[in-house]
């Protein structure tokens, strides 16, 4: 009867030790799977759905701009390289184009509290007017929500998306990742020609590029 309790018992805790490690090991598969499965954003599929309150307090929902042309920008106003967009008066540019065409300009920072480029929304809205510039809406993304949706990884780094919502181009602003302000000049600028060619209805001749400029500071 003795051995019988003890060879119970030595059962019974043989269990409770394994028992946790393989729900551990369930665990970690289940996310390894997941990570396998989670795709970046790719061209010619519906770009990653996302609903977010930009910095006056009005709801953005990719669904909900349906019908019409979207560009999404990362930016990092402390960033050389957005700098040089913006002095340069290049970037408020595109963003008075994608208005007269009727693209939605989305700007998005998704510095981590602490970081370089995080600000409050008051802070936000106080740069635009500095910079002169005119996005649709600019979204604070401190939490890295969306720009982990989009392997945001630049500052800048652009997505431009069609009326059904499909991803048509991503990747760099131009072709000169040269910090110089001059290189805008001679830049060939490739929101610019997808935005025009979704706009006249034809092919887009560059769809994907690397992009270029300061991390994102997740």
């Amino acid at each position: 009867m003795i051995r019988l309790f003890m060879i119970t018992m030595i059962a019974l805790f043989s269990f409770a030790v394994v028992a946790p490690a393989i729900a551990m090991e369930d665990s970690v598969k289940t996310e390894m799977i997941k990570d396998a499965t989670d795709e970046p954003p790719q061209i010619g599929a519906p770009a990653p759905h996302f609903v977010a309150t930009d910095t006056h307090g009005n709801e953005v929902s990719l669904e909900g701009l349906k019908g019409q042309n979207v560009v999404l920008e990362w930016t990092n106003h402390q960033c050389p390289f957005v700098i040089k967009h913006y002095e340069t008066g290049n970037m408020q540019s595109l963003q008075d184009k994608a208005k007269e065409l009727g693209v939605t300009w989305i700007s998005i920072v998704s510095s981590a509290d602490g970081k370089e480029g995080n600000t409050t929304p008051e802070e936000a809205n106080a740069i635009m007017g500095e910079q002169n510039t005119n996005p649709t809406h600019r979204i604070l993304d401190p939490e890295g929500t969306i720009g982990h949706l989009y392997r945001a990884k630049t500052t800048p780094h652009l997505f431009v998306i069609d009326a059904e919502g499909i991803l048509r181009y991503q990747g760099a602003i131009d072709d000169n990742p040269s910090p110089r302000q001059s290189a805008v000049e001679t830049a060939r600028n490739y929101v610019l020609e997808a935005m025009v060619a979704l706009t006249e209805g034809t092919e887009i001749e560059v769809t994907q590029t690397r992009s270029y400029g300061c991390s994102v500071k997740y």
